[in-house]
C-alpha cells in the first residue's frame, strides 16, 4: 500500500482567513468542490484538484487561512498542515482582500512565504468593491511585483492570473496522468468521531487530513489517491453525518459539510460506513447506510476501534455483528470488518472487500444464464398473484451494472411483493457473487401479441 506519487506541479493558494481562497479555488475548478461561508476559518483541510490551462496541467491546492483572526479551535492545526502543503509547492498564489486593504496577518503570511523556494504571485481578491481600487497601491509594499486584481466570484481576471501561473511552471505543457478508467472511488461516511481521517491517513501513509477528538473536524470532501496491489483507489474523507435536526442548529458550515458528505456517495463506487466499535451501531449508521443504498454504491461496515474492543471473549464478534445486523436489517448484503485504523490492524482486510464489493457492483449477467436462474429460482419458491392466474417470469435481462440492474416481464404482476424481491436478490448474491451492493430489480407484465391484429380493416362510416 502506498501513496501515489504526483507528477504535476503543485500551485498552492495562500493567505490569511476569509480572503477567497476557496471561491477562487471552487472558480478554477469548476465546481463546488470547497465550502464557501463568510465564516473564517471554514476551510480546514487541504484540498487538491487537477488543472488544465493553456495545454498545462497543474494541481491546484486550497489550504486553510494562515495566521490571522479566527474562531476556529483548530486554528493551530489548519496552520500547520497549511504551511506543509506550502512548502511543497511549486508556484504559491498568495491571496488578499482588495475590500479592507492590507492588514498585519497579510504581512505574516508575506514573510512565511519568503521562506519558501518556490516564486510567488500577490493576488487581490474582491476588486469589483468600489474602495478596492483606492486600496491596490498598499499592497506593493508587500514586495510582490506583478500584483494581479481579481474578483473570484464573478471571474474577473481569472484567466489573466491563470496564463500567469501557466508562464511560472517549471514544466509547460505537462500532462494529467492517463486517466484509470479501474480506480476506485471510496466514500469514507460514519457519525463525526468515528475514525475516518484516522482511517483515511492510515491509508495514504501521511498526515493527508486532520484528525482531533473536535467533533466535525472535517468539513469538505477530501480525496486521496492511493496504489493498492497495482489498483488504484481513490479514498474521499467526509464530515461526520449527525442526524438532521442537530446539523440544521448547528449551522450552515455543517450543513454544507453533510450535502458534499451525500455527494460523495453518489459519486462514489462503495461506501466505507466507520462504525465506532467502542459506542456500537445506532440508528445513524442505518440512515447513513441509507443513503449509500439509494446512491447505488456499495456498502462495506467498518467497524473502527477494535483494538478497544474485548474481542478475547469467546463469541464476542459474533455477537457484535448480530446486533448490527439487526440495525441494519437492510444493509445485510454488507461486509462488515473488524479493525483499528490506530494501530492498522485488520486494515488491509477493509481494501480486500472494497475490491470485492467493487468487483461485485460491476458484474454482468448473460441473459441465457440469468434466465435459467430464475427459472429455477421459482420454481423452487413460487410467487403468488393477486389474481388467479399464475405467476410466470417469461423472461430476464439485466439492464446495467453499478449498481447491478435487472427486468423481469412477467405474465400478470407489474410489482413483486418486498418480502418475494427480498428473495430473489439474496438467491442472485449467493449465486453470482453480489457481495455488498444494492441490486436494482423492476417487473414489467408482458403484453400478449395479438395476431392478425395488423390486417383488420377499418370499418368505413
Amino acid at each position: 500500500m502506498s501513496a501515489k506519487t504526483r507528477r504535476l506541479p503543485a500551485v498552492v493558494l495562500v493567505g490569511r482567513p476569509n480572503v477567497g481562497k476557496s471561491t477562487l479555488f471552487n472558480r478554477v475548478v469548476g465546481g463546488r468542490r470547497a465550502i464557501v461561508t463568510a465564516v473564517p476559518g471554514t476551510t480546514r483541510d487541504v484540498l487538491r484538484e487537477t488543472v488544465e490551462w493553456q495545454d498545462s496541467s497543474f494541481d491546484l491546492v486550497d489550504t486553510g487561512g494562515l495566521f490571522g483572526a479566527s474562531e476556529d479551535p483548530l486554528q493551530v492545526e489548519v496552520a500547520a498542515h497549511g504551511l506543509t502543503a506550502i512548502d511543497a509547492a511549486d508556484l504559491i498564489v498568495f491571496l488578499a482582500d482588495g475590500r479592507v486593504g492590507v492588514v498585519p496577518a497579510d504581512r505574516e503570511v508575506a514573510e512565511r512565504i519568503r521562506l519558501c523556494p518556490a516564486p510567488a504571485v500577490l493576488v487581490v481578491n474582491k476588486i469589483d468593491d468600489r474602495g478596492a481600487e483606492k486600496r491596490i497601491d498598499e499592497f506593493h509594499a508587500l514586495g510582490f511585483e506583478p500584483v494581479f486584481r481579481i474578483a473570484a466570484e464573478h471571474g474577473v481576471g481569472v484567466g489573466d492570473l491563470l496564463d500567469e501561473v501557466v508562464s511560472r511552471l517549471p514544466t509547460r505543457g505537462a500532462q494529467p496522468p492517463p486517466l484509470n478508467r479501474d480506480e476506485i472511488a471510496i466514500a469514507i461516511v460514519g457519525r463525526p468521531n468515528a475514525g475516518k481521517s484516522s482511517l483515511v491517513n492510515l491509508f495514504a501513509r501521511e498526515d493527508r487530513v486532520l484528525v482531533s477528538d473536535v467533533a466535525g473536524t472535517t468539513r469538505d470532501a477530501i480525496d486521496t489517491v492511493i496504489a493498492w496491489h497495482g489498483q488504484q483507489l481513490r479514498l474521499v474523507d467526509t464530515a461526520g453525518i449527525r442526524r438532521p435536526g442537530q446539523v440544521a442548529q448547528s449551522g450552515h458550515v455543517e450543513v454544507a459539510s453533510v450535502a458534499l458528505a451525500k455527494r460523495a456517495m453518489a459519486r462514489s463506487d462503495v461506501a466505507v460506513v466507520v462504525i465506532d466499535a467502542a459506542h456500537g451501531v445506532t440508528h445513524r449508521e442505518a440512515a447513513i447506510a441509507g443513503e449509500a443504498e439509494r446512491a447505488g454504491c456499495g456498502v462495506v461496515l467498518a467497524a473502527n476501534k477494535w483494538d478497544l474492543m474485548k474481542g478475547g471473549e469467546e463469541g464476542f464478534a459474533a455477537r457484535f455483528d448480530e446486533k448490527v445486523r439487526m440495525t441494519l436489517k437492510f444493509a445485510e448484503y454488507a461486509p462488515i470488518v473488524h479493525l483499528s485504523a490506530l494501530t492498522g490492524a485488520r486494515a488491509p482486510k477493509l481494501l480486500e472487500a472494497v475490491e470485492r464489493v467493487a468487483r461485485a457492483r460491476a458484474t454482468h449477467i448473460a441473459t441465457p444464464e440469468l434466465n435459467r436462474f430464475f427459472t429455477q429460482a421459482t420454481d423452487r419458491h413460487q410467487p403468488s398473484s393477486p389474481s388467479r392466474r399464475q405467476f410466470k417470469i417469461q423472461y430476464a435481462t439485466q439492464t446495467g451494472i453499478k449498481p447491478p440492474r435487472f427486468v423481469l416481464f412477467t405474465n400478470t404482476a407489474t410489482a413483486l411483493h418486498f418480502s418475494y424481491q427480498r428473495f430473489l436478490t439474496n438467491r442472485l448474491r449467493e449465486t453470482f457473487g453480489f457481495a455488498g451492493t444494492p441490486i436494482r430489480l423492476k417487473v414489467r407484465a408482458r403484453r400478449p401479441v395479438r395476431r392478425g391484429h395488423h390486417l383488420r380493416r377499418k370499418r368505413t362510416p
